[in-house]
């Protein structure tokens, strides 16, 4: 089984189904509703396991009763949370999201800035024998030991770069991808145009770049070489968490030794058959689902 480390962030969604998004304060009515985990790296997380890999996460959250539904819920999806870290000081997060008819989502997610961001017992505790790292820069501190193990280890370190980006500087200067969506990239170059951004980034960091832009697909350059690989059409419903899950479907998939675009296409597809439900991640599909699903577009 191909086992797969994440370090970052864990939290709880409360995701209310509407028909657009609330502008006036009023009161509201959803027409669906659900309380599900998320957070990227436990996102990501639960898509490794579903897709048939070991997924170890590193994360942090509060000894609350949010932090205890966090852990439950990914125990439950056959993640190991044996490096979760439940602290005395501070809240876990959690977030409000609201899902349009298009499937569009607005997320107020709420951080306690006193939990630590310490990492130095991540690094303690880092395991030897993992085929992949992915990391998130919501949780710098740990992305930094996670790329600079990876990197150690020779295994590829991939960094979910979303802004702001430059907050985690150490991961970006040791991780061998770095896949951002197309706002992290906005962010990290400071310019709008998203290709000369992505030759920045590369220029810059010197990994395999890429950035997420839904619809359009994934757009990557590694050396002088690049290209795109185009998402799938599919009919959306609900967009949360898709980002997420397609950078376990990619590190997964990198771990098992495919070729990076190989990679994309995987993750390409993990991440549409998820836009088609709603429920954040609860939309995850397992491998038997992902690869009848590739078979039937080729």
């Amino acid at each position: 089984m191909t086992k797969i480390l994440l370090a970052g962030v864990a939290v709880i969604d409360i995701v209310m189904s509407v028909d657009e998004m609330p502008r006036k304060a009023e009161k509201y009515r959803a027409r669906d509703a659900a309380i599900v985990g998320g957070g990227c790296a436990a996102n990501a997380a639960v898509a490794v396991a579903r897709l048939g890999g070991e997924a170890l996460l590193c994360a942090r959250v509060g000894r609350d009763p949010i932090g205890a539904m966090i852990v439950a819920e990914l125990e439950a999806e056959g993640v190991d949370c044996t490096r979760v870290r439940r602290l005395d000081k501070g809240r876990s997060s959690f977030s409000s999201v609201f899902v349009d008819a298009g499937g569009e989502r607005q997320i107020v997610n709420f951080r306690d800035m006193e939990l630590s961001f310490d990492a130095g017992w991540l690094e303690a505790d880092m395991p030897q024998n993992v085929d992949a790292i992915l990391a998130d820069t919501r949780w710098p501190q740990g992305a930094a030991v996670a790329m600079r193990a990876a990197r150690r280890l020779g295994v590829p370190g991939i960094l979910d770069a979303e802004a702001p980006v430059r907050e985690a500087e150490e991961a970006l200067a040791h991780a061998s991808h770095i896949a951002f969506s197309a706002q992290g990239l906005r962010d990290f170059a400071g310019m709008d145009d998203l290709d000369r951004a992505l030759a920045t980034a590369r220029a810059e960091t010197g990994a395999w770049v890429c950035y997420t832009n839904g619809a359009k697909g994934v757009f990557f350059l590694d050396g002088a070489s690049g290209g795109r690989v185009p998402a799938f059409a599919v009919d959306i419903v609900d967009t949360l968490g898709a980002g997420d899950v397609w950078h376990g479907a990619f590190a997964l998939a990198l771990g098992e030794g495919q070729a990076e675009a190989e990679a994309i296409r995987f993750a390409n597809a993990v991440a549409a058959i998820k836009c088609t439900r709603f429920g954040g991640r609860e939309g995850t599909p397992d491998r038997i689902e992902a690869d009848r699903f590739l078979r039937a577009a080729a």
